[in-house]
Order: structure tokens, then C-alpha cells, then sequence
């Protein structure tokens, strides 16, 4: 009966233990990655994608020396829109992608997939949670 006990309680750990389950969107292009316990969004190579408190609703406010720290997660010339993620326009006329109308970006100094050295910079930039 001591034996029954200590399986059930290992199963219900390994259950609690299970990491989240990660979702891919725009083919793959963008998925949904656990990075201490939040759903935050990456590119299919785990490098984080940021928000910018200063873009509005399908516009971007970083050009010029901002994009060069902060890279947008550019789209193809024919992407369309799909669930969350639409496609903004800038100004040079390249496209990007954004989430929930938010345009999304990289952050230089992340170097490995996972780092969220971006978060919290100038008080304006955060992690594209899911």
C-alpha cells in the first residue's frame, strides 16, 4: 500500500513538473516559449521579442539608431494578417510583424536564445507576453 502511495505521488509531481506547452504561429515563424514561467513570445530560434510602450496601436516609433538596437521582426513584402499578428507598415515602406496591433522587436545585447536582456531597458520596453 506504502509502495501505491509513493507512485501516485510521483506521478502527480512529474505532472506538476511537465513544462508548459509552447504554441507556433505565423508557420513557425514566431512561437510561444516558457522563460521563467511566463508565455513569452520568441522567433523560431528562441531569441525574445520585445514591445515598445512608445509605438502606438499598428504603428512604429522606432527608426534610425532605435532600430539598430531594437531590430523589428520584419515580415515578407506579401504577408497578411493572421489571428493576433498583423502586419504594420514603416515608414521606409519594409513591413513588420506586431501582436495584438503591437509592433514586435529584438534586442541587441540578447545573445542566446532565452535572454530577456531587453526587458524593462529605458523603462519602455517589455517582453511580448502571449
Amino acid at each position: 500500500m506504502h509502495f501505491r502511495s509513493l507512485l501516485a505521488g510521483a506521478a502527480a509531481l512529474a505532472l506538476l513538473a511537465t513544462p508548459a506547452l509552447s504554441a507556433e504561429y505565423l508557420g513557425g515563424d514566431v512561437v510561444s516559449t516558457d522563460i521563467g514561467g511566463q508565455m513569452v513570445l520568441t522567433d523560431f530560434n528562441g531569441m525574445t521579442l520585445y514591445i515598445f510602450d512608445k509605438d502606438t496601436a499598428g504603428v512604429s516609433n522606432c527608426y534610425d539608431a532605435c532600430a539598430e538596437k531594437w531590430p523589428p521582426l520584419f515580415a515578407d513584402a506579401d504577408a497578411v494578417a493572421e489571428g493576433d499578428f498583423s502586419v504594420v507598415e514603416r515608414t521606409d515602406g519594409t513591413k513588420m510583424w506586431a501582436y495584438k496591433s503591437m509592433p514586435l522587436y529584438y534586442w541587441v545585447e540578447d545573445a542566446a536564445p532565452g535572454d530577456i536582456k531587453g526587458d524593462g531597458v529605458g523603462g519602455v520596453w517589455h517582453l511580448a507576453i502571449e
